[in-house]
This record gives C-alpha cells, sequence and structure tokens, in this order.
C-alpha cells in the first residue's frame, strides 16, 4: 500500500458524468483525480448509447428510403448484419478506451485504475487489478458516478442459464436466430427494433399491458403496432416465471405454455452500482440510491463533502442528464472550494432543475419517440390545471415529403394558468430533431403568446408546432 495521495476532488466513475465533473472542477482549478475498474468512458461509450444506436441506424436509413415512391426500387434486400455490427463495433472503439484516457490527460485529471470504495469522510481505498492499493484523501469532495447495472429478476435458473443483459445485446457478435426479450421499456423496444431487423426471430415479453409504460400512451401503442408489422412476435401480459438452458434456452410463461428461444435479453430496470462501494462507512445503506440536494450533495452525510451525479442518484436515468448534473454539480464544487456564492434559485448556475422540469428522451425504434417534460398523467399528479393538444404529424407538409403515408402523432401539455408547455412528445419518423425545440419551450417556460411568434420554415416537420398552436387557439 503506498502513502496517501492528496487531490480536491476525488471522482468514482469514469462514465460520461465522471468525465464530465471532473472537467468543470478542474475548470474551477482544482486537482482531481478519477477511479475507474472497468473503460473510461463508461456504459454508454461500449454496452448503451453508441453501440446501440450505430446497430439501429441502418436499418432505419433502408426503412426511410423505402417509404418513398422512386427510391425504394433501389433498395434491395436486408441489412448486411455482419457489416453492421462491424460498424457498430467502431462506435463502440473496438472496447479499448485509449481515446477517453488522452481526453481525461488532456485536461489534466489522474487516472487511477482500479476498483474504489470509500473509507470514512475523505477517503477513497483503490484496489488495482495487479494487486497494488492506493489511498486517495480528497481535501473538498468524493463525488460517487459509477451509474447503474441491469436489474435482474430473482427467477429459478436465471443464474445458470447465461442470460443477455442490455450489455450482451449491444456487443453479441452476430445475431441470434431466435431472440426473446423480457420488458416493455426504452431498451427492449429498442433492441427487439435492432435484432429484427439484422435478422433474429424476436419474441417481446411485457408483463404490463402495453410498451414504454413512462410515456404518453400513444407513444407505445405505435411502437407495438410497427414492431408487430416488422414481424416482432409481441405478447402483453406475459410473464417468465422460470428457465432453463440446454441446447436452446427454454423460458417457463406460466399458464402461457413455454418459449423456446436462442438467447433471452432481461431489459426489466437498472439498480444503482452502489453495493460495493463502502458506503456503510459513511453511514449510508450499500446497494441504495445515493439522495442529493439540487447542488448534488448527498442528503444523509455529514459534512457536504459527498456528492453524487448521474444515474446513480436515481434522479434521471439518462446520460446527457448525468452529463447536465455533473456540469452543474462540478461548478459548485469548485465554487464552494474558492468560497464563491452559489446561485440556488430554481434555474441558477448550482442547481440541477431540469431533472425534474426538463428532461428529454428519445428512443429510437421505429416509429422514433421523442419526449420532454411532464406527460399529461405526471402533470395532473402534479395538481396542474392543464389540457392535451394532440396532432397528427402526417398531416404537416413536410411529413407527407419525408415519406410516404407518414405515420405519426405529436401531443403538447399545456398549463393554462401560465399558457406554457410543460411537456410534448412527439412519435415519428425523424422526430428527435424536433426535440430541442421543445426542451427550450419547456425549461424557458415560453409563453404561447411569444411561441406564436416563432415561425417554422416550410415545409418541414418542424411545422407541426404552428398547427399545435392552431388547435390550442382553436
Amino acid at each position: 500500500m503506498s502513502g496517501s495521495e492528496e487531490f480536491d476532488v476525488v471522482v468514482l466513475g469514469a462514465g460520461p458524468t465522471g468525465e464530465n465533473l471532473a472537467d468543470r472542477a478542474r475548470a474551477g482549478g482544482l486537482s482531481v483525480a478519477v477511479v475507474e475498474r472497468e473503460l473510461v468512458g463508461g456504459e454508454c461509450s461500449y454496452w448503451a448509447c453508441m453501440p446501440s444506436k450505430a446497430m439501429l441506424r441502418p436499418p432505419a436509413a433502408l426503412r426511410d428510403a423505402r417509404r418513398l415512391r422512386g427510391a425504394r426500387q433501389a433498395v434491395v434486400g436486408a441489412p448486411d448484419a455482419a457489416a453492421v455490427l462491424r460498424r457498430r463495433d467502431g462506435f463502440a472503439s473496438h472496447w479499448q478506451d485509449h481515446g477517453q484516457v488522452a481526453w481525461l490527460d488532456s485536461i489534466g485529471t489522474t487516472l487511477v485504475r482500479g476498483h474504489g470504495r470509500l473509507d470514512g469522510a475523505r477517503r477513497v481505498v483503490v484496489d488495482g487489478a495487479d494487486g497494488t492499493r492506493r489511498v486517495l484523501t480528497a481535501r473538498h469532495a468524493v463525488a460517487v458516478c459509477t451509474g447503474t447495472s441491469a436489474a435482474l429478476p430473482d427467477l429459478p435458473g436465471i443464474e445458470r442459464t447465461g442470460v443477455w443483459t442490455s450489455r450482451e445485446a449491444t456487443s453479441a457478435a452476430e445475431a441470434p436466430a431466435r431472440l426473446a426479450v423480457v420488458g416493455g421499456g426504452a431498451v427492449a423496444a429498442e433492441m427487439a427494433t435492432a435484432w429484427s431487423a439484422l435478422g433474429s426471430r424476436v419474441t417481446l415479453l411485457v408483463r404490463g399491458s402495453g410498451l414504454l409504460p413512462r410515456m404518453e400512451p400513444f407513444a407505445g401503442d405505435l411502437v407495438a403496432a410497427a414492431l408487430r408489422e416488422s414481424g416482432v412476435d409481441l405478447r402483453t401480459g406475459a410473464s417468465v416465471s422460470g428457465l432453463t438452458r440446454d441446447r436452446e434456452v427454454v423460458l417457463d410463461l406460466g399458464e402461457h405454455g413455454e418459449l423456446r428461444t436462442d438467447e433471452v435479453l432481461f431489459a426489466t430496470g437498472r439498480r444503482p452500482a452502489t453495493g460495493d462501494l463502502g458506503l456503510e462507512t459513511v453511514g449510508l445503506e450499500p446497494g441504495e440510491w445515493i439522495e442529493v440536494d439540487d447542488t448534488g450533495r448527498a442528503v444523509d452525510v455529514d459534512g457536504g463533502w459527498l456528492y453524487a451525479a448521474g444515474d446513480v442518484n436515481g434522479r434521471s436515468l439518462l446520460t446527457h442528464q448525468g452529463k447536465y448534473q455533473a456540469r452543474v454539480f462540478g461548478t459548485a464544487i469548485a465554487d464552494r472550494a474558492a468560497g464563491r456564492e452559489l446561485d440556488v434559485a430554481p434555474w441558477g448556475r448550482s442547481v440541477a432543475t431540469a431533472d425534474r422540469a426538463g428532461a428529454p428522451q428519445v428512443v429510437f425504434t421505429d416509429p422514433e419517440v421523442a419526449s420532454v417534460g411532464l406527460t399529461l398523467a405526471d402533470a395532473t399528479a402534479r395538481g396542474l390545471r392543464v389540457r392535451a393538444v394532440d396532432y397528427n404529424i402526417g398531416d404537416v407538409a413536410g411529413a407527407s415529403l419525408h415519406a410516404d403515408g407518414y405515420r405519426g402523432q405529436a401531443r403538447a401539455v399545456i398549463d393554462l394558468d401560465r399558457e406554457t408547455v410543460v411537456g410534448a412528445t412527439f412519435v415519428g419518423s425523424a422526430v428527435t430533431e424536433l426535440l430541442h425545440s421543445a426542451t427550450i419551450a419547456v425549461t424557458a417556460e415560453v409563453p404561447l403568446s411569444r411561441l406564436w411568434h416563432a415561425v417554422p420554415a416550410y415545409p418541414t416537420i418542424s411545422e407541426v408546432w404552428l398547427r399545435l398552436l392552431e388547435t390550442y387557439r382553436g
């Protein structure tokens, strides 16, 4: 064991959140050590956002061409699955982190390889793969940015079966002939879309009544219809009670019989990666979410030195929201260290307000789903007096030019007392590029009277904004 090394800030986890928090703390003049036991760049770079979208994009490009008379005649055959997966491997940097390490070096951050655990206030012990141990002491803050891991259900046989989680689903070397996907959220819907397009016969088992249950109901309905049209066997109300594997995987579906498949992906949620971080040494419960205030400080730890950013705090399990928190919290750490006053009013420099009021999300299925802010159900549950304004995106000139027979729907949730947009959802081809305008409208609380003067270019799909406003005005 080496002697203790001192830094202003010690960051546990070098995913997008940890990297961004380190960057903001360094920009504030602090010395920073980042501890990582796997690949610098984290889940998003190697097993989630980047590889999954690389798998989804080529089939989407083919579908887009097939939706246009005059273009579909030039599209022959199915996607080249092997080529798609090779391209995916490039976007995952072939599971090497040299580029990410070089970036950390460029901002003057010290990378410490190994598994880091808290060992009391401001102290982190790091055990390296080579058996060495380093002790790091933080003068100002320790920031936990370790994210989440796949949450597998407690089912008979699951530990012996060799099931897929999101990691295997985004890194598999070839498409299985048959794939069962268990779950109804974004990961399940995206991976069913991707592997079906790459040649797998996919069965999607959804325990509830529909897909994407946290979004507007029409989003899940439109995605489910498209998946069925593409050949996915989508079964709602399906529950797995056990599984075995011999030459194939056999899923016990209770009264619904059994399902035989080659691989099974459980996309059944995430749990905080806090089980072996030494949280008990600072009075927290291992394996639980770390509750923080809006400046990132752990609320149940005295002294104000422990922070948690990104998925690990449970506020908003999205990569871009983790990066947003990291920018806010890293700046707050630097400001506190320098004795500068924090701006803690809503939407202030030192608080992560957008987690609760303006978090955007995209599901890269076919059709795409893009949403920000509150759903109608969420807004009603909060006691807001709201109205949902809906419009068929296919009736917009830009959409009919984009694809023959365009199918999609838009919804704006309007706060009737303030006449502002508190939520928006778009479903359809290419709607992801509508999302940032909606995010600005929600987070800036732009009055409808001013949005009326934000003229969308003609003929673009963004003209749906005008149609929503016209529908609201009547």
